[in-house]
């Protein structure tokens, strides 16, 4: 059974990777040029496609001012990659969705991403990818129970 020296000790190395890790990410999205949507725009696509949202709303989902996604938003309506719809139960704020060319744009990139990581694993041992996945899902839901925000999966 591990001790707690032990725990702390791999809690220092993984907040290392889990660095690293961030910073790959953002670095492999800003030098790919096969990728047609930036960071925010991808993410914002992502959670529309799930479901339409206010404004407010996605500020909320993201843990940013509503300025900040705002201006992403008008980014992304310049493109015709999102509109706005009225709320179908009547609300006043009008909601954000994704258009067909935003929905086409997120797919082709989310297969490019998807070949990315393929390519990388494709060494690794099936088991491997599988337990990566399980143990990043399980991590991700323990960091949304902890925050009292899940994020939807399609």
């Amino acid at each position: 059974m591990p001790t707690t020296t032990d725990i702390a000790s791999t809690v220092r190395v993984l907040e290392l990777e889990l660095t690293l890790l961030a910073r790959h990410q953002l670095s492999s999205a800003q030098h790919a040029p096969d990728l047609g949507l930036d960071r925010s725009g991808y993410q914002l696509l992502c959670r529309l496609e799930v479901g339409a949202m206010t404004l407010k709303q996605l500020a909320e989902a993201f843990r940013l001012d509503i300025s900040t996604v705002n201006r992403q938003i008008a980014a992304l309506r310049h493109k015709g990659l999102v509109e706005r719809v009225a709320d179908p139960a009547g609300g006043v704020a009008q909601l954000l969705q994704p258009t067909r060319t935003g929905l086409e744009l997120l797919e082709r990139d989310r297969n490019v991403k998807r070949g990315h990581i393929s390519q990388l694993l494709a060494t690794w041992d099936p088991d491997d990818v599988d337990q990566l996945h399980r143990l990043l899902a399980k991590l991700n839901t323990s960091i949304e129970d902890r925050e009292g925000r899940p994020w939807p999966r399609p």
